[in-house]
């Protein structure tokens, strides 16, 4: 299992010149990843919040190894050919480290309403798969034809290419106990549950995964898939990993984190 941070960057950690130093720090304290959140507002009391893209792209800069992404970027709220945009340049400027993790999001903080986006979430659960769609072929290189409900691509081709080949991994976002969310993380290379509370809830939600990956890809269902469960520092890892947890986010508050405890758990190290 690999270990990772999993960062709100909020106030203290909404500079990306703080965020870039912690992720340097990562990297020479043997941890294997540096995630963010993205959001455009937050509740209070937290306040300032940092744009998740040029954080990335910081962490990219400082590091060398550590695997970085958004966990989640809400697909239904931004432009697919816009995002592919971005990730091609981010895998670039990481050497093939990027991990995209994507979502439906919500409106718990006001973000959907308050700026007139879709606020129906099966109708985003649509856009989230036609998005993906646009995305996985644009990273082809090739003219992309695409005409659907919610984006047009007429012929557009997004070069260059990624890094990685067919393409950056994608890890979907899944609220514990909803179907059709793992019905479409298992089409792709990861889950992230959500509203998870025990490790018996994660063997569960592991095998319901591996057995849609099996109808899907035949006898390759069972291998080669991140299942990414992220929990506040101190939680004991190992149960979870029995249970069949891939990669390890140690997941601070977003209403109480500074960087005097982010960097604390770094300097600890990975609980491996």
């Amino acid at each position: 299992m690999r270990h990772a941070l999993f960062l709100p960057i909020f106030d203290e950690l909404a500079d990306p010149r703080v965020v870039r130093q912690l992720a340097a720090e990562a990297e020479e304290n043997d941890w294997d990843g540096v995630f963010v959140w993205d959001h455009l507002v937050y509740s209070p009391p937290a306040d300032a919040v940092a744009d998740p893209w040029i954080t990335m792209a910081a962490i990219a800069s400082a590091t060398e190894r550590i695997r970085l992404g958004p966990l989640v970027t809400p697909l239904p709220r931004r432009r697919p050919l816009k995002v592919a945009r971005e990730v091609v340049t981010l895998d670039l400027l990481s050497a093939g480290r990027f991990t995209l993790g994507v979502g439906i999001a919500g409106d718990r903080h006001h973000e959907l309403s308050g700026s007139g986006e879709e606020l129906d979430a099966r109708e985003r659960g649509a856009m989230l798969d036609e998005a993906l769609d646009v995305l996985t072929e644009a990273w082809k290189g090739e003219p992309v034809h695409h005409r659907g409900p919610h984006y047009v691509a007429d012929g557009l081709a997004l070069r260059p290419r990624p890094v990685q080949r067919p393409r950056p991994p994608i890890w979907v976002g899944a609220r514990y106990g909803n179907a059709a969310p793992l019905r479409r993380a298992a089409r792709y290379e990861g889950v992230f549950p959500v509203q998870l509370s025990t490790p018996e809830q994660l063997a569960e939600l592991v095998a319901t995964v591996a057995a849609e990956r099996r109808a899907l890809f035949d006898d390759r269902g069972a291998g080669g898939y991140d299942v990414i469960v992220g929990l506040p520092p101190g939680t004991d890892p190992r149960p979870y990993e029995a249970a069949g947890a891939t990669w390890w986010l140690e997941a601070f508050s977003a209403f109480t984190v500074t960087e005097d405890e982010v960097r604390g758990v770094i300097r600890d190290g990975p609980r491996r």
